[in-house]
């Protein structure tokens, strides 16, 4: 049992407590290095208490000691140590994700649907994809854009129809690429049949299918405002985490559970081969839904979260779907866990767990004390260290997702160069790190191509629910100018704009005008053009992929890294079977001396020297610059040499 008495080191060898503490520490712009400081560790938490307990509050650390008695989950220490790494098709594979209403119209109405994803698929093959995630394609209203399904087992008119994705399914698997769906069940649509039958009466069986209650708590919503709708016909209470129309279901409810089970296994008897689990740690809300701390709300930004990212029931639920729907059919699965470090995630994918094969952290997407919507320039110092906290503490038996860009992110080539000066460059060594690091490499549509954020004008250039609720709120609280500013540099949409097929209008993507405009830049970067470019960063891409599928050093090697202290440069080796590989990278947008114990070749050998024998190809096999290697290193150069 921990109390005020705890030591600070004993929380922080909690797995909840490790992952909580760092997540403030990151939220304040502080170093982790504090707590670890053997005279800070020894101090009791009730010493934190007094010192700050007045700017914290009595809530805080109540919440904290709630959620590290309700865990008594471990793994241990010894379990993993010398086992070995078991080879799987998702470890080797690279995925690539999908966002359909904006990858490729194929009926002409301005929206990327099915058969447009099925035109585009010899693309994907070539470019040396595995797996497909695809973004919701459920029958759905649209208030989140497919994130409030309707109806699990219809596809969207929008997108197709069933025989569509049968045939999608079919082309796939032809072409030994596998399928990985957004399951998302922490919410439905309010226009679900369960949420409307739930509301008709008291005696429903759907009515504990989600939280509807008497009287709201003070959680918010992750889309500005209370998390509660009101229905005054029925005088209740209903809870939504997100959009006014995504209501939160119920985990607790036995029947619920069993539904969603069996709606899972009918999507596997088709032959999905997974699915990535939308904010998957939210499904465990603990009981009662107690109020949310006020320190906790303001840190994080969400009044609540404390009662429902690690929920009590979290483990539980995970293992129930594994044994009940995945297991049954092998199929894999990913978890987008919000909020969620690195001693949580482990308990979440040990391969001894039987939960996740894998889950999604974020803590890399923002540098200390910075959040999504604050402007603000990335610096790969911060992305260097966490990788190589992840890299060194990540046991064998969990396995890390490896990516920079999804559907609910700006662009990182944007966070990190707002000028896009090396805009070339940095997409490629972003790329090589991303290719050789140990890991599942997650591509998102255009990040192949180095798309960079939207220059939008106005409010009215955005769809996103998120970015359009938050500009209404922020307009209170500060001119318009500068809230559309924030918006700007936090939007989801700047990665939901058309991809960037081709030069002509409409981006190649439809005849028809898109959903959403783009601003030009397909004029400037587009598949066509880069196709026929053999310095592209698209053809860069293709070249690393052709290499990690081709060195098993690269994806089941060891990890090592050297000068980790170097600022603007990243080095590492990956090693297997006496082969080994050498990356080195300059992380910023300056010239950088190369240590002197680095190897340095002014001989290019190129991919083709893999087939070639060991002592042949032993030398630089890839570079992001065309020119002469030199012995410093240019701006975001990185360089990939086989030793």
């Amino acid at each position: 049992m921990y109390t005020l008495k705890s030591k600070l080191r004993d929380l922080y060898r909690h797995p909840v407590g490790y992952d909580v503490i760092n997540k403030i520490l990151l939220q304040a712009g502080l170093s982790k290095g504090l707590i670890e400081n053997p005279v800070i560790g020894a101090l009791p938490l009730s010493f934190l208490n007094r010192i700050a307990g007045k700017k914290l509050g009595n809530g805080f650390f109540d919440a904290l000691l709630a959620l590290l008695n309700q865990s008594n989950d471990r793994l241990d220490p010894y379990s993993s140590k010398d086992k070995k790494i078991t080879p799987t098709w998702w470890k080797e594979a690279v995925f690539y994700q999908i966002y359909p209403r904006s990858f490729m119209d194929g009926n002409g109405d301005g929206v990327g649907d099915l058969p447009g994803i099925i035109s585009k698929l010899d693309y994907l093959k070539e470019l040396g994809v595995d797996a497909l995630w695809l973004s919701p394609i459920y029958d759905s209203p649209g208030d989140d854009n497919g994130y409030d399904i309707r109806d699990y087992q219809k596809i969207d008119s929008q997108f197709g129809t069933m025989e569509d994705f049968d045939l999608l399914l079919t082309e796939l698997h032809a072409r030994n690429m596998r399928l990985v769906m957004d399951l998302v069940v922490n919410h439905t649509s309010d226009e679900h049949h369960w949420f409307k039958e739930a509301l008709k009466s008291s005696e429903s069986t759907y009515r504990d299918y989600y939280f509807l209650r008497k009287e709201p708590n003070n959680w918010t919503s992750f889309f500005s405002g209370s998390a509660w709708n009101h229905y005054p016909e029925e005088d209740l209470w209903g809870l939504h985490l997100f959009s006014k129309k995504q209501m939160d279901l119920n985990w607790e409810n036995p029947k619920l559970r069993q539904d969603i089970y069996q709606m899972i296994r009918w999507w596997l008897e088709k032959g999905v081969d997974g699915f990535r689990l939308d904010v998957i740690n939210y499904i465990s809300k603990e009981t009662g839904l107690p109020d949310g701390d006020s320190f906790i709300g303001n840190l994080m930004g969400f009044t609540g979260i404390e009662h429902y990212f690690y929920g009590p029931k979290l483990h539980n639920h995970l293992q129930e779907i594994q044994k009940e729907a995945f297991t049954p059919y092998q199929a894999f699965s990913v978890g987008e866990t919000p909020g969620i470090g690195m001693k949580m995630g482990k308990l979440l994918t040990d391969d001894s767990r039987g939960e996740l094969n894998m889950m999604f952290s974020f803590d890399h997407l923002e540098t200390s004390g910075h959040a999504r919507f604050d402007q603000y320039e990335y610096d790969l110092n911060y992305y260097k260290s966490y990788i190589m906290d992840w890299m060194e503490n990540f046991a064998d038996t969990s396995w890390m997702s490896l990516f920079y860009d999804n559907h609910d992110n700006p662009r990182m080539l944007s966070k990190v160069d707002h000028t896009h000066t090396h805009r070339q460059e940095l997409a490629k060594m972003l790329a090589m790190i991303q290719m050789t690091l140990k890991g599942t490499p997650f591509l998102y549509q255009g990040q192949e191509l180095g798309m960079i954020n939207k220059d939008f004008h106005e409010i009215s250039n955005f769809r996103d629910v998120e970015s359009i609720n938050k500009y209404k709120e922020l307009c209170e609280k500060m001119p318009k100018e500068e809230a559309f500013l924030q918006i700007l540099a936090g939007s989801r949409d700047h990665a939901r704009t058309p991809m960037q097929w081709s030069a002509k209008p409409g981006c190649g993507f439809s005849n028809a005008v898109p959903w959403i405009d783009s601003d030009g830049d397909e004029l400037v970067c587009n598949a066509e053009i880069q196709m026929q470019d053999s310095e592209s960063v698209l053809s860069f891409y293709r070249d690393l992929i052709a290499l990690r599928r081709k060195t098993p050093a690269l994806i089941y090697g060891d990890i090592e890294f050297t000068h980790k202290k170097r600022k603007d440069i990243l080095i590492y080796t990956r090693y297997l079977e006496g082969e080994t590989y050498l990356i080195i990278c300059n992380l910023s947008n300056d010239e950088q001396k190369l240590p002197g114990n680095v190897p340095v070749s002014e001989s290019l050998e190129g991919l083709e020297s893999l087939s070639a024998s060991a002592d042949e190809r032993k030398g630089l096999v890839l570079c992001n610059y065309p020119a002469k290697v030199m012995k410093s290193l240019r701006a975001y150069e990185g360089r990939v040499y086989r030793i």
